[in-house]
């Protein structure tokens, strides 16, 4: 389960906004539409884990709210196995940018609540512990977030999403705010767990090196309007290490090139 059809997607917004902010249109006026997203097309199979990459603001949280059924499309629609998606659905699990724990829970509770339609008896408690086993938080099952550190608490969150058994994951910037080592963590997890599950991902990204370890396939998009610049599926098995993979390094090249961005200082 989880293939995805985007089909002539548009994205327009009002502006509500009294005065332009800096590189904004200066003859912007309140009500006015402003496109954020323009005909993209693309489509994705089952079991893959698709990175998405683009400068800021230009619409990337937008269309992975689309895909999960928290925005309407302007015009153009989403379709999922086929069928078109018209809102949130318990089968596509959203994991946004800032931690979306409940505090007063601790670990155990949080991910307690994706299998709260489960029966409550021992195979619910055994499917708790396995998920947090999943994450490696074993022993941390009593902690409360605020006795967690960032990288754990992003760990919980992805097994109360896991424990509800989605056919999609979508996570948007999943390592932002983490320090390095943390992040590299994270981001070998999430391959480890992605391997090990076969779900559909989407997973939204400001790091190239990122998408290019992680992601079975990559998009670039351009900034606002936003339309797809590049779309590359990545053959290479796991680990991967760019270094070592001439091909992948042209793309990291090319990706940079594209993003005007030096990578050599």
């Amino acid at each position: 389960m989880g293939k995805i059809d985007i089909q002539h997607l548009t994205k327009e917004f009002r502006n509500r906004r009294r005065s332009p902010r800096p590189g904004d249109d200066a003859a912007l006026r309140i009500g006015d539409r402003i496109e954020v997203l323009r005909d993209i097309d693309l489509s994705f199979d089952r079991g893959e884990m698709i990175c998405i990459l683009g400068p800021s603001g230009c619409g990337k949280s937008t269309l992975l709210k689309i895909i999960a059924g928290f925005e309407r499309p302007t015009t153009g629609r989403v379709l999922i196995d086929e069928s078109p998606v018209n809102g949130p659905s318990s089968n596509h699990i959203f994991v946004f940018q800032h931690s979306g724990l409940f505090p007063w829970m601790n670990v155990w509770q949080n991910v307690q609540m994706g299998l709260r339609r489960m029966p409550d008896n021992g195979q619910r408690q055994e499917k708790i512990q396995e998920y947090i086993d999943l994450v490696d938080l074993t022993g941390f099952e009593h902690y409360f977030p605020y006795q967690l550190s960032g990288g754990m608490q992003r760990r919980a969150e992805l097994a109360r999403a896991l424990a509800v058994n989605p056919d999609m994951l979508i996570m948007d910037e999943p390592f932002s705010g983490l320090d390095f080592l943390t992040h590299m963590k994270m981001r070998e997890e999430v391959v480890n767990m992605h391997e090990f599950i076969g779900k559909t991902i989407l997973l939204v990204t400001h790091n190239i090196d990122d998408a290019l370890i992680m992601g079975d396939r990559v998009v670039l998009m351009s900034g606002r309007p936003s339309e797809v610049k590049l779309m590359r599926k990545l053959a290479f098995p796991h680990p991967r290490n760019y270094e070592e993979e001439p091909e992948l390094n042209e793309l990291r090249e090319e990706l940079y090139f594209m993003l005007g961005v030096s990578h050599a200082v």
